[in-house]
């Protein structure tokens, strides 16, 4: 392979700087949609699920990470990457392969799900190639990461772990955990940004942050973590029962007690909305969803085979 004058061999791709672009646990903040989709199984297929849970987590958002590094050229601080390394040729050819292995590991436990996969790779690209580059439109950007992170994956990861990937799966109460996670999504999602608005605005990238300036974006993530949570109080009421939706309360104090605070700090001094209190939030609350989704997918008796 090459690229300009710059001659890349398979064994030289995976340096230190391509490892760190590939930004794997950072993968850890996009885990809770994955348990939340597995904890409303009815019946959890163990190996489909590890298999997905390793495409995804290993693979596709790896390489999702390399490629919008590699698009992006950023100099200053990305989700999960304080200082990042310059920007190589060896980021394109990363995320290819760690797209492709992701999607023949799906491959091995059906052609649909690895359809699903596809799916999500195409997104990816969209999001971040400068041929459609959906990131430079607030809303459209939004819009997209907030169906894709959220429904989607959503869909994704309770179709494959429960071998249902068909349309029959498309029920009301499917649908509803669908909307649950997508307004999560779309509000974690502008939080993620609000550190990075000099540099988007720089690259010509008007994210949905962007547009609401700091202030704006934490008053936004309100709006959506509370639609969300009422989205989930109905779904727990309606299917299974409120003590369910009081666990996930418990589970939401943490995050709101240290959003409050940071919205406080921001409020007095914009400097505050910084990568390394948004890296914190985005800890605590994955954290917290992680345990709540786990605690309420034993309480609902899953069967494993």
């Amino acid at each position: 392979m090459q690229a300009g004058n710059e001659k890349i061999s398979l064994t030289s791709i995976f340096d230190r700087d391509t490892v760190l672009h590939l930004r794997i646990p950072f993968s850890f903040f996009l885990l809770p949609v994955f348990c939340f989709g597995i904890s409303q199984c009815s019946v959890i297929h163990l190996r489909d699920a590890v298999v997905l849970f390793i495409s995804l987590h290993l693979f596709l958002y790896p390489g999702s990470n390399c490629y919008n590094s590699y698009m992006d050229e950023d100099t200053g601080s990305i989700g999960g990457l304080e200082h990042p390394p310059p920007v190589t040729p060896r980021l394109y050819y990363a995320s290819i392969i760690f797209d492709v292995a992701g999607l023949v590991l799906l491959a091995f436990t059906g052609w649909k799900n690895m359809l699903l996969g596809v799916g999500y790779v195409a997104f990816s690209k969209a999001y971040s190639w400068h041929g459609i580059r959906l990131k430079k439109y607030a809303w459209p950007g939004w819009l997209s990461v907030m169906f894709f992170q959220g429904g989607y994956t959503f869909m994704m990861s309770n179709m494959i772990a429960g071998q249902q990937v068909c349309m029959t799966w498309f029920t009301p109460k499917n649908i509803e955990c669908m909307l649950f996670a997508s307004f999560i999504i779309a509000g974690s999602y502008p939080l993620t940004q609000v550190y990075q608005h000099s540099e988007d605005g720089e690259r010509g990238d008007k994210t949905i942050s962007y547009r609401l300036g700091i202030i704006g974006t934490f008053i936004f993530t309100m709006a959506f973590f509370t639609a969300g949570a009422t989205v989930l109080f109905h779904y727990f009421h309606t299917y299974y029962s409120i003590s369910q939706f009081i666990i996930f309360a418990c589970a939401l104090l943490p995050v709101i007690a240290y959003f409050s605070y940071w919205f406080l700090l921001v409020f007095k001094d914009r400097n505050n909305a910084s990568y390394r209190y948004t890296m914190l939030m985005n800890g605590i609350s994955a954290l917290c969803m992680i345990i709540c989704f786990t605690i309420i997918m034993r309480l609902n008796h899953i069967q494993y085979v």
